[in-house]
């Protein structure tokens, strides 16, 4: 492949990693973000807000995971005394984790082909 360059540029293999059902994506960068946010915040509106994200966006990804999943990954509790809030479940957790081993070994797999470029 690399008579295909021409020598005064440098390349590079990049890619971003989605996991996506035949429905809509399942997981990747900014769905992993919004977890770990509400993980951090414990409620979807602060964890939208923190991402620059309006709560109708962040609630219809959690929606659309939560759809796609076996179990839910986030729970959330209307407001009232206690004021509501949200919860990443250890479903959620798991495919936190998940995906980052994954999103591990995809990095391995675009450095070995930039190595071989």
């Amino acid at each position: 492949m690399k008579d295909l360059f021409a020598p005064h540029f440098t390349f590079r293999v990049s890619g971003r990693l989605w996991v996506e059902s035949d429905q809509d994506r399942f997981l990747g960068p900014g769905r992993i973000e919004l977890l770990e946010k509400i993980q951090e915040f414990g409620s979807i509106s602060k964890a939208a807000a923190a991402m620059g994200m309006s709560y109708k966006k962040a609630w219809d990804l959690v929606a659309s995971m939560n759809q796609q999943a076996r179990n839910p990954l986030v729970v959330a509790q209307t407001g009232g005394t206690k004021g509501g809030g949200a919860h990443v479940t250890k479903a959620g957790e798991q495919a936190i984790s998940s995906y980052k081993l994954l999103q591990a070994r995809f990095q391995a797999f675009l450095e070995n082909e930039n190595k071989a470029l």
